[in-house]
């Protein structure tokens, strides 16, 4: 019997550290000035080996991400954290202003997930028949729709998805793979698309101007008020980020239990959820206190430290992806590639049919691929002002995730002839 080896680092505070020093030499490398650093950087953005780099110390079983506690703590307490000083930092009403593109083109990413899921199992049993026409617990179908709730809605979706649909433990473990690779994967490439914004919307025809303004006028509001940060700026920063981060926790405590008690049918809707009420709590403090005179702390740097927790959280992120997953179960990835294909291509041609600037596609995809945890992530690699545009397309992800994945699942069952 094959054992698996033992990580070679298994302390948080090492691997933190590690995590630290990765960040820091990308940084320092993107902005050093040499020319060979430019010509690299204008293909692979920072963003980018800011997630890629981490990977590798799983891919090369440095670190076991299944082990550490570093996720839990950069989604649990950073990421909220980082909501808050960015939703604080933004202006809702020009948010508010962009219109119905980004709605369009995330129920756009949705009906990609919904219909791709079942071409992709037709297209891969047409040469692999044995994917299809058997049932049990762990039947290929059902482990997909665990990838459909993600996919759509998130990890509360995707845990009911395991239950409604009597997912055996096997399936579900291997399509957690496929999930978290093929959808870090396509994360990449949309921060490369990031990287490409205005080449990529000179060639759809896009008008960009909303976000474009948007984008201006919070460097304008930033630069307006821009000072050299003293300590009380800094710890009226953490005290504001933390302190909301507090009460996000306290409220979805006492909110989380109280749905599952009194309105048990709201489940599906991720009201049980204790991330769901996190996120939600989190960003409404942060829009409140974006009409308060705590928006100006902007100018002391809120936005940077939001920014600063962001990459923490994509390190973390990318730290979970493990390449090698795709030769143990190579059919299931190429399942999952044609899926996310045919979501990338419905988004594309939507795109080009309403002239939707390609912040839209990016964050709309996200919004419900990776959800909050990462949608935000994509919109601030356009601009950190742009991040709670993530945010609350990925809270409507959340909300409809459940309806849509089941609804995968039917037409997946269909589809396997069960």
């Amino acid at each position: 019997m094959e054992t698996e080896l033992a990580p070679l680092i298994s302390n948080d505070a090492v691997i933190l550290g590690l995590l630290a020093v990765i960040l820091g030499a990308v940084f320092w490398t993107s902005t050093a000035g040499g020319a060979m650093f430019k010509r690299f950087y204008q293909i692979f953005p920072p963003l980018l080996l800011c997630y890629f780099l981490p990977s590798l110390l799983n891919t090369f079983n440095i670190v076991d991400p299944e082990e550490s506690r570093l996720y839990f703590v950069a989604s649990r307490y950073l990421l909220p954290a980082a909501l808050v000083l960015l939703a604080m930092s933004a202006d809702l009403p020009a948010t508010l202003r962009l219109g119905p593109k980004a709605l369009i083109m995330f129920l756009t990413g949705t009906i990609g997930v919904i219909i791709g899921g079942p071409i992709a199992l037709l297209i891969a049993s047409s040469f692999l028949p044995d994917l299809i026409g058997v049932d049990g617990p762990e039947a290929v179908w059902r482990g997909m729709t665990t990838v459909a709730g993600s996919w759509i809605g998130g990890g509360a979706n995707q845990a009911a998805m395991y239950e409604i649909f009597d997912v055996g433990d096997q399936i579900f473990s291997a399509w957690i793979a496929v999930d978290v690779i093929v959808a870090n994967v396509w994360m990449a490439l949309l921060l490369i698309a990031a990287s490409q914004a205005a080449r990529i919307d000179k060639r759809l025809g896009a008008d960009a101007h909303a976000v474009d303004h948007l984008r201006l006028k919070a460097e304008a509001y930033e630069s307006e008020h821009a000072r050299i940060p003293e300590l009380r700026d800094m710890m009226f920063i953490a005290a504001i980020g933390f302190g909301a981060v507090a009460i996000a926790h306290l409220a979805s405590d006492f909110l989380a239990p109280w749905f599952f008690e009194h309105y048990p049918e709201l489940e599906r809707y991720s009201l049980h959820s204790g991330f769901f009420w996190l996120i939600i709590v989190a960003t409404a403090i942060g829009v409140a206190l974006s009409f308060s005179p705590a928006r100006k702390l902007s100018g002391a740097g809120s936005m940077k430290t939001g920014s600063v927790f962001i990459y923490i959280l994509v390190a973390t992120i990318g730290m979970n992806m493990d390449i090698t997953a795709i030769a143990r179960n190579p059919e299931f990835f190429l399942i999952g590639a044609i899926w996310i294909a045919i979501h990338a291509c419905l988004l594309i041609a939507m795109a080009f049919i309403i002239k939707a600037p390609v912040f839209f596609l990016a964050v709309g995809s996200q919004a419900n691929i990776g959800g909050a945890a990462s949608a935000p992530v994509v919109a601030s690699a356009f601009h950190p002002s742009l991040a709670p545009v993530g945010v609350l397309l990925a809270v409507v992800g959340y909300i409809t995730g459940t309806w849509g994945a089941w609804l995968t699942g039917q037409i997946l069952r269909s589809v396997a002839g069960t």
